[in-house]
C-alpha cells in the first residue's frame, strides 16, 4: 500500500511551519477549538495520536493529565519538530505510517488524529486496524477534511465570486466519484483521497464503533468578521468534519 509522504518535501514543510506559526490559521482557529470539545475526560489515559505532526496535540494531552501519549507520524520532519518543541516526559514520538498502525503490540484508551486521515488509500481497513488497537470502551476522536472539500480536483474554481472577490457560494463537482484527487496546494501534485459523508460513516459502523457525535466546522462570528478574506469560505462549505466514536464492551 502506498505511503505518502508530502510533509517531508522541503518546500511544502517549510510553507506549512509558516502556516502554523501565523497567529490566525485553520487548525488553531477552527480544527483545535472544535475537537478539543468532543474529547473525552484524558486524566490517566493511555493515548495514541496518529499523524501528530508538530506534536501540539500530543502536548497537549501531556498537560491534561494523561498517564501517556505516543505520537505517530511518517514524516522525519514532521516528528524533529515535534521531539524538540512540543516533547515531555510521558509522551514519545514514533515514526510509523498509519497503513502500519496494526503493528503496534500495545492497547489505548484514546486513540485520536487530526487531519491526517485524508491521505488513507483504505479507510475502512484503517478504521478496522484502530479499532483491534482500542481497550473496550475505548474512544476514536478525529478530525479530516470534509468531503464537501475533497471532491475538488482542481480543475474548476472552488467558489463562484463578485467582481470584487467576494465568495459568492461553493461549487462542488463530482463529489459522487471517489478516489484519489490531485492538484495543486503550495507543491504540484498533491495528493488526497476522496469519499463521500456515507462511506465514512459506514466504514466506521463496520468496523464496529458506536458514533457518538459528529461535526461540521465553523468559525466564530467574531473570527469571520475580523478575517473575511480567510474564512468566508466556511459559510458555504464546511472544510473539516470530526467525529467521536466508541468501541464497544465486550
Amino acid at each position: 500500500m502506498a505511503q505518502q509522504n508530502i510533509y517531508d518535501n522541503d518546500v511544502f514543510f517549510e510553507n506549512f511551519k509558516g502556516l502554523r506559526s501565523e497567529e490566525i490559521n485553520f487548525n488553531d482557529v477552527i480544527e483545535t477549538p472544535i475537537i478539543n470539545r468532543m474529547l473525552p475526560d484524558m486524566k490517566d489515559k493511555k493515548v495514541l495520536d496518529i499523524g501528530c505532526g508538530m506534536g501540539q496535540h500530543a502536548l497537549q494531552y501531556s498537560k491534561a493529565g494523561v498517564a501517556y501519549v505516543l505520537g505517530t507520524d511518517i514524516s522525519e520532519k514532521m516528528l524533529a519538530f515535534a521531539m524538540e518543541n512540543n516533547s515531555a516526559e510521558n509522551i514519545t514520538y514514533k515514526r510509523l505510517p498509519f497503513e502500519d498502525i496494526a503493528k503496534l503490540d500495545e492497547r489505548f484508551d484514546i486513540i485520536t488524529s487530526s487531519l491526517a486521515f485524508d491521505y488513507s488509500k483504505d479507510f475502512g481497513i484503517l478504521m478496522k486496524d484502530i479499532y483491534s488497537l482500542l481497550n473496550d470502551g475505548g474512544y476514536l476522536v478525529f478530525s479530516m477534511s470534509h468531503p464537501l472539500s475533497t471532491a475538488y480536483d482542481g480543475t474548476y474554481d472552488r467558489y463562484t465570486r463578485t467582481k470584487d472577490g467576494v465568495r459568492l457560494y461553493a461549487n462542488l463537482h463530482n463529489y459522487g466519484i471517489e478516489g484519489e484527487r490531485h492538484f495543486r496546494w503550495v507543491v504540484d501534485d498533491y495528493e488526497v483521497y476522496h469519499r463521500k459523508i456515507s462511506t465514512l460513516i459506514n466504514s466506521i459502523a463496520q468496523a464496529g464503533f458506536i458514533i457518538e457525535e459528529c461535526q461540521e466546522s465553523t468559525v466564530p462570528d467574531e473570527i469571520l468578521k475580523e478575517h473575511p478574506e480567510t474564512f468566508g469560505g466556511v459559510v458555504h462549505q464546511p472544510d473539516f468534519i470530526f467525529f467521536r466514536c466508541r468501541k464497544q464492551i465486550s
